[in-house]
């Protein structure tokens, strides 16, 4: 199991990506990638395209994690700002990752047309819109920066659909692109096994040790991967406890998919100047249709239960900005990791010496993973690359310490909830669907009512540091707000950081009669 099997779906979930069986014995390989999006696949890919032998595993199908729940833009544009990156890390950083991004978004194109995958690649420009309720000069700052470092940008006074209130300005931003996730995804693992690397689904890692000079991957089902190298590419890192987690936060965000007719909208990308942002792209759908993809109304994992109604609110701010938009044909959510300075972690985890992890998404998870897998597989066949340390997962935040102090909270102000709760009586209220923190004596317990009406009762701490989980009403899930591990009614974990299940809990003897 994974987010797969959360409630709702995008439409990149129609594309089964690779069939592929789960790990039944040990096995070994010059590389094991634990995790299969984008990130996973695009350093498997690149690696056994140097002549490494490669095992991918993942805990739940291949592709089937985040990166089908992402909107999957390829940009060039940092959403939270190149100006932002410029104030915190200073210029060579920014021009850095600026290149490694434009770098990713070519490699993409290439492999696309090296491999033959119909993927929907297209190149599109991207538009920065101003929204109302900001002032422009937001827009003035990111143009003079972005000009300063030499990044393409133009301002751009034509007006765009999402523009309101008679405003006409945004940024434009040249060759960022749009694909089709699963697709690309399901052509990197045909072109995987082409070099013969072996996938292996619904194979939860439970440790990575080193052992006599080995890389050991071992898993809940107690076989073994022996490798030279590891990458972790699990959205959240599986293998660090605090390291990276208080460096970056996990956030929902929504997302959903609406027909309208073909040429009704520029193909394009846009997101607005609002924060949380609105973010928009096209997908190829008929010959006469196409689908717009809409996500925004984020906010941090755990901390709001009211999924529907924020997709119920996107759905009318694209109605009033597209009126020729038509039915609505997919509505989900998905987790973004947001890094407190502004860029992922890729490289070497910290303390490793052959352990690599791919992390903090930021929103741009689709060209993130693109750069793992170059970066990566420089680190490891070369030892070296000219972005290492903008992405270095070791480095210090020695500016936003504001932000980092604020998003370290969340987990001491969870932990006071376990001061509180129903009693675990009020569970017999519970309707399908529903679920409630309640107590038992001194203890915390998730309870939760499946659509199906069974009962479930775990302690509601989260299997990685402890936290308190919170349910999610929309995914039918339990988010862990501090560091974004995600488990099912049934208390099996479905996103890392968390590798375990939930705890059992006791069902006190009233309930049993009740039930």
């Amino acid at each position: 199991m994974n987010v797969r099997d959360e409630h709702t779906r995008s439409p990149w979930m129609d594309i089964s990506v690779a069939d592929a069986p789960a790990l039944s014995g040990t096995v070994g390989a010059d590389l094991a990638v634990v995790g299969s999006g984008i990130s996973g696949l695009s350093v498997a890919y690149e690696l056994a395209s140097h002549g490494r032998s490669v095992v991918v595993l993942d805990r739940g199908g291949i592709g089937s994690g985040m990166t089908a729940r992402t909107t999957a833009h390829l940009a060039t544009a940092l959403d939270d700002g190149y100006d932002e990156l410029l104030r915190v890390r200073g210029p060579d950083c920014a021009r850095h990752y600026y290149q490694s991004v434009v770098t990713a978004i070519d490699r993409a194109e290439a492999i696309q047309r090296i491999e033959h995958i119909d993927c929907d690649f297209q190149r599109v420009d991207g538009y920065w819109v101003q929204a109302p309720e900001t002032p422009a000069s937001e827009l003035d700052e990111e143009l003079d920066c972005c000009l300063r470092l030499g990044i393409p940008v133009e301002n751009y006074v034509e007006p765009t659909p999402f523009h309101a209130n008679g405003q006409m300005r945004s940024l434009r931003f040249p060759r960022q692109a749009r694909l089709h996730p699963t697709k690309y995804l399901a052509g990197l693992a045909s072109a995987l096994e082409r070099r013969g690397a072996r996938l292996y689904a619904d194979t939860c890692v439970e440790s990575i040790r080193q052992r006599q000079g080995d890389m050991v991957v071992t898993t809940a089902s107690g076989h073994e991967v022996h490798a030279a190298d590891v990458v972790v590419a699990t959205n959240s890192p599986v293998n660090v406890q605090v390291a990276i987690h208080t460096k970056q936060a996990p956030y929902r965000t929504y997302a959903l998919a609406a027909k309208i007719a073909a040429g009704a909208l520029e193909d394009a990308l846009y997101w607005d100047t609002l924060d949380p942002y609105h973010y928009v792209r096209l997908q190829p759908f008929s010959t006469d249709e196409h689908l717009v993809i809409i996500g925004g109304e984020d906010h941090k994992s755990g901390e709001a239960n009211d999924g529907a109604q924020r997709l119920d609110a996107l759905e009318r701010w694209a109605r009033e900005r597209l009126p020729h938009l038509r039915e609505v044909t997919h509505r989900w959510s998905g987790q973004v990791l947001e890094p407190i300075d502004f860029a992922g972690f890729i490289g070497r985890s910290p303390g490793e010496e052959h352990l690599y992890v791919v992390s903090g998404d930021s929103g741009q998870g689709i060209t993130n993973g693109l750069v793992a897998g170059l970066l990566v597989t420089d680190l490891i066949t070369i030892g070296a690359s000219p972005w290492e340390e903008v992405y270095a997962p070791t480095r210090k935040i020695h500016k936003n310490i504001g932000e980092f102090i604020s998003e370290n909270i969340t987990p001491l102000k969870n932990f006071a909830e376990y001061l509180t709760a129903s009693e675990i009586a009020s569970v017999e209220h519970l309707r399908p669907g529903e679920g409630r923190l309640v107590r038992s004596g001194l203890k915390k317990i998730a309870a939760c009512r499946d659509r199906n009406g069974q009962l479930h009762l775990h302690s509601a701490s989260c299997t990685h540091l402890g936290c308190v989980v919170h349910w999610n009403s929309l995914e039918q899930c339990w988010d862990c707000p501090c560091h974004g591990s995600q488990f099912a009614p049934d208390g099996t974990a479905l996103n890392g950081p968390a590798v375990s299940p939930l705890g059992e809990a006791d069902k006190p003897a009233n309930l049993e009669a009740a039930e």
